[in-house]
């Protein structure tokens, strides 16, 4: 095991001649100041937020590897369309990986990170595709006695995501919510809060598979978008649980005002009286993935009391503060190996994450497909 003054990190480049290139490079690790520990990286999810740093729109079927077996470079082809979009990042040599997990192997000289020598712990702050990490003592969690890096790699997008996603339902009056592609990752974990908390769920699938894989975790409403009777089962559900709000990573097509028409259908069941301006119950949809990324479609029959908008996790942790945080963060921790317990099919090394084979099954994003990058796997 080296002594971590430098070590390897995945970087994704955007040339501007419209090729992306993925590899490793060996970079040297910062010396920790006062308020700083050096992090030994041993769990970091390719999460749908990763990805699209790492790959984005590239065509894959474009993919080429080179390079050798211990520095392997993918190269692929951008989209002309997508080249528009990313001025901001062309020729930059960019680290990826928004949050990881392992073991403080130095500290600065500060109490709070001296504490931390030798510990388990979790983190957020980007590249942790990196065998070794300096980051500073406020992005950095301890984890439990008996929680391992495995446990707390997956500690703060979707767990912090899903209890985003209720916070808000709460601070903007609404009692329930919806939420598409609901048997990913995230979905399932939202379940297991709504049950916990006892609030109102209702999981909008794509097949039978997703719909069983949420029933065995007690979900009590899961309705199936390519069903027939998909808009009269998404309106009882609203129906019997008032939910008002709806979370969908899906983005694109019709999805989004299906949900709006059917948030309308169900306010007018329990209305006292008919309004032309449709009912006076607010409907929203925030929007917070692109699973399709074609333009979102909204055929008004939903009156006009309604919203659409964008829902990020970073912007609503700064809404609510430094002692919120903190306490979303707490929950976390001592729910880390129940409500927010993350499940991997592979642990890949870095090479291991740039084999064309790899990146064929984790760049689809199929539901049960999650796969971790061990950094310092041998």
């Amino acid at each position: 095991m080296s002594d971590g003054r430098s070590g390897l990190q995945l970087r994704s480049l955007l040339k501007k001649s419209g090729e992306l290139e993925l590899s490793l490079v060996d970079v040297p690790t910062p010396e920790p100041a006062d308020d700083e520990v050096v992090v030994r990286v041993e769990a970091t999810p390719i999460n749908p937020s990763d990805l699209g740093l790492l790959i984005g729109p590239a065509d894959m079927s474009t993919a080429k590897e080179s390079g050798t077996k211990d520095a392997p470079v993918v190269t692929a082809k951008m989209p002309e369309a997508a080249m528009r979009m990313m001025g901001g990042r062309l020729d930059q040599s960019l680290p990826v990986g928004n949050e990881g997990a392992g073991v403080v192997i130095r500290a600065g000289s500060s109490d709070a990170a001296k504490a931390l020598m030798g510990n388990n712990v979790s983190m957020i702050g980007g590249a942790m595709y990196s065998q070794y990490r300096t980051i500073k003592v406020r992005d950095v969690m301890e984890l439990p006695a008996g929680t391992t890096p495995t446990d707390g790699a997956s500690w703060f997008v979707n767990p912090l995501t899903a209890l985003g996603m209720t916070e808000t339902m709460r601070r903007e009056n609404h009692k329930a919510l919806v939420h598409t592609a609901a048997a990913s990752n995230l979905g399932q974990m939202l379940n297991k809060v709504c049950i916990k908390d006892g609030i109102g769920l209702v999981n909008i699938v794509r097949s039978k598979e997703q719909a069983d894989i949420l029933h065995k975790i007690g979900a009590k409403y899961v309705v199936d978008s390519t069903a027939d009777t998909f808009m009269d089962d998404l309106t009882n559900a609203l129906v019997e649980t008032g939910a008002t709000i709806a979370f969908d990573a899906i983005g694109g097509g019709k999805l989004a005002g299906q949900i709006l028409t059917c948030m309308e259908i169900a306010a007018n069941k329990t209305a006292k009286e008919y309004s032309r301006y449709g009912s006076n119950v607010y409907k929203q949809v925030y929007i917070y993935g692109s699973l399709d990324n074609r333009p979102t479609e909204l055929s008004r029959a939903f009156g006009l009391t309604w919203g659409v908008g964008g829902w990020l996790l970073t912007p609503f942790l700064q809404k609510i503060g430094p002692a919120e945080i903190g306490r979303l963060r707490q929950r976390v921790a001592s729910e880390l190996k129940t409500t927010f317990a993350s499940h991997y099919t592979q642990v890949v090394s870095l090479q291991e994450t740039l084999q064309l084979s790899n990146i064929a099954i984790y760049n689809k994003r199929s539901t049960g497909e999650k796969f971790l990058i061990n950094p310092n796997k041998g």
